[in-house]
C-alpha cells in the first residue's frame, strides 16, 4: 500500500510537475506565475521555489521591479532523486566501505610482513651468524675465506640487529620525545611531551598517514554561516556567502539555493534590486544574542582549513621503517638469487659459504627433495612485492596530501581574498589580496589573485586604475552594502518571545 504524501510533499511535486510541463528552458518564472498555474497558496510557492531550484540547477534573474525570475536551462534533472543520483551516491558508499576494508586488511598484512618477515629474518640471520662461526673455527686455515663469504654477510646482518634494536629510535621511549605535532596531526605547544602511541599505530601513520584534520568539515561549515546569519539580521547576500565558502558566483549561487532549501532560506529582490537572502527562522533562537545586527565594516571570519602533514611521526622514526622494510627487501632479492641460481643442498651452501641460505635448505629439506620455489615464493617473492608496496604508498600519498595541501591554500586564499573585496571593495590595490598564514598562502600567488579579481568581477564589474600596481574600484558592492546594511536594519525580531504556556504549569 502506498504511503500517502504529506502536504508539503504534494504540493512540492506539484510545482516540479507544473514547471516541467509550462517553464523548460529559458522561460522564467516567478511565484505568482505557479500560484495561478497550481491554485497553492502564494506563501508555500515562495518556500518552496528555492528548493526546486536547487534540485534542478535552476537560475535567479531580478527584474526592473524587484520580482525574481526563477528559469532551468539545464533542464528538469534532478541532482538528487532518479537513478543516476542514487547509483552515484550507492557508489560512493560502497567505494568508502571498500576502502575502509581493504585498508585494514592491509594493516593486518603490514604488521604481519613488516614485523613478522623482519623478526624471522633476523632470527636467520643469527642462527647462520652462529653457523658461520663453528665452520670458521672448525675448519682452521680455511677461516679467513669463511669470513669473506656468508660469514662476513651474516655478521654483518647481525651486527644491524644490534643497533635497529638497541641503539635506534625505536628503542626509545616514545613518550619521552618532544615534537612539533601532536598524535592527531595538530601543532603542539613548545615543550610539550607526546602522549605514548603503539608501535603499529606510528607504522599506519607511516602508510596511511594522519586522521584528517579537517573531518566533518561541511558541517563545520554550516555552523560558521548560521553563526554569521544570526549575527547579521538573518540577511546574506551572495559576496558574503562566496568569502565565507570561497566559491566562485556560479558555484555560490547553487549552494545557497540548497542552503535555503535546507535551512528555510528565501531570496528576495531589496527595493534597490540587489537579491538578498533572508533566513528569518534562524532568528527565533533561544538565546537573547541571537540576534545581533551586522555593521558596516564588520570583517568576515570565515573558517580556515587546516594543512594535513605526512605523519606526527619524527623524521628519524619514519626513517628507521623504511630502514626495516629495506632489510626485509635486502633479504626477499638475497632469497629470490640464489633460489634461483644458488646450491641445492646445505653442505654445497656451507661450501660456498651461503650460510644464511644454507640454514633454510636445510631445514626445508625434510618438507621436500627441492625447496627451491617455496624459498623463491615465500621468502623471495612475498617480502620483495611488500617491500615496493611499503615504500610506493607513501611516496604517492606524499604527491597527493602536496595537491591536496595545494588546493586547501587556494582555498583559503579564495575566502580571505573575497572578504577583503567585501569589506573595502574601493580602492582595492593588487599587491594588497594576499595570504599571510601558512595554510592561506597559494603556490602561484599571482593566478590565484587574478582568478579571485575576475570571479568577484563577475559578481560585480570593477572599474580598473593603472599606478602603482592595478587598483580595483567594486562600486557595485559598495552599493549592495548600504542596501544591506537598510534591511538588516529594518529587522526587528527579538527572539521567540515570552513564554504564554507551560506544559508544567
Amino acid at each position: 500500500m502506498k504511503r500517502p504524501e504529506a502536504g508539503e510533499e504534494q504540493a512540492y511535486r506539484k510545482i516540479t510537475e507544473t514547471l516541467r510541463r509550462f517553464f523548460r528552458g529559458e522561460r522564467g518564472v516567478t511565484a505568482a506565475d505557479l500560484t495561478a498555474a497550481t491554485a497553492l497558496p502564494l506563501a508555500t510557492v515562495r518556500e518552496l521555489l528555492p528548493r526546486a531550484a536547487d534540485e534542478y540547477s535552476g537560475r535567479l534573474q531580478v527584474t526592473e521591479s524587484g520580482e525574481i525570475l526563477y528559469s532551468f536551462p539545464r533542464g528538469l534533472k534532478s541532482r538528487y532523486r532518479g537513478f543516476r543520483a542514487v547509483f552515484a551516491r550507492a557508489c560512493e558508499k560502497a567505494a568508502v566501505c571498500l576502502a575502509v576494508f581493504f585498508s585494514w586488511l592491509f594493516k593486518i598484512w603490514i604488521m604481519a610482513m613488516l614485523i613478522g618477515y623482519f623478526a624471522l629474518f633476523m632470527l636467520i640471520a643469527l642462527a647462520s651468524f652462529v653457523l658461520s662461526t663453528v665452520v670458521v673455527r672448525s675448519s682452521g686455515s680455511g677461516g679467513r675465506s669463511g669470513r669473506n663469504g656468508g660469514g662476513f654477510f651474516a655478521g654483518s646482518v647481525f651486527n644491524l640487529i644490534i643497533r635497529l634494536w638497541f641503539y635506534s629510535e625505536l628503542a626509545r621511549p616514545y613518550g619521552s620525545r618532544r615534537s612539533g605535532w601532536d598524535a592527531n596531526g595538530r601543532a603542539s605547544r613548545p615543550g610539550r611531551t607526546e602522549a605514548p602511541r603503539p608501535l603499529h599505530r606510528r607504522i599506519f601513520a607511516f602508510v596511511f598517514g594522519e586522521e584528517d584534520p579537517n573531518r566533518g568539515w561541511a558541517s563545520r561549515e554550516k555552523k560558521a554561516i548560521l553563526a554569521y546569519l544570526q549575527s547579521h539580521s538573518g540577511i546574506i547576500a551572495l559576496p558574503e556567502f562566496m568569502a565565507l565558502t570561497g566559491l566562485s558566483p556560479d558555484r555560490a549561487e547553487e549552494e545557497i539555493l540548497a542552503f535555503c532549501g535546507e535551512f528555510g532560506g528565501m531570496p528576495e529582490a531589496s527595493p534597490g534590486g540587489t537579491v538578498i537572502y533572508r533566513f528569518s527562522e534562524i532568528l527565533k533562537g533561544a538565546e537573547e544574542a541571537a540576534v545581533r545586527p551586522g555593521t558596516r565594516g564588520e570583517e568576515i571570519m570565515a573558517p580556515v582549513k587546516r594543512l594535513r602533514i605526512f605523519s606526527a611521526n619524527t623524521k628519524n622514526m619514519n626513517g628507521w621503517f623504511a630502514a626495516v622494510n629495506g632489510v626485509n627487501l635486502l633479504f626477499g632479492s638475497y632469497f629470490l638469487y640464489n633460489a634461483a641460481a644458488g646450491p641445492v643442498s646445505a653442505g654445497a651452501g656451507i661450501e660456498r659459504n651461503s650460510y644464511v641460505y644454507a640454514l633454510v635448505t636445510a631445514f626445508l629439506e625434510y618438507m621436500g627433495p627441492d625447496p627451491r620455489l617455496a624459498i623463491a615464493v615465500g621468502l623471495g617473492v612475498i617480502p620483495i612485492v611488500f617491500s615496493v608496496l611499503f615504500w610506493l604508498i607513501p611516496a604517492i600519498r606524499f604527491y597527493a596530501l602536496k595537491k591536496e595541501n595545494g588546493a586547501i591554500r587556494l582555498e583559503n586564499f579564495r575566502k580571505g581574498a573575497f572578504s577583503l573585496i567585501w569589506e573595502k571593495p574601493a580602492g582595492i590595490r593588487e599587491q594588497d589580496i594576499t595570504g599571510k598564514a601558512a595554510e592561506c598562502s597559494p603556490e602561484n600567488l599571482a593566478a590565484a589573485r587574478d582568478r579571485v579579481i575576475k570571479d568577484m568581477g563577475a559578481y560585480s564589474m570593477p572599474g580598473v586604475t593603472a599606478g602603482n600596481g592595478m587598483v580595483y574600484d567594486f562600486t557595485g558592492l559598495k552599493a549592495e552594502k548600504e542596501i544591506l546594511e537598510e534591511c538588516r536594519a529594518g529587522v526587528k525580531d527579538e527572539g521567540p518571545g515570552k513564554t504564554v504556556f507551560d506544559s508544567d504549569a
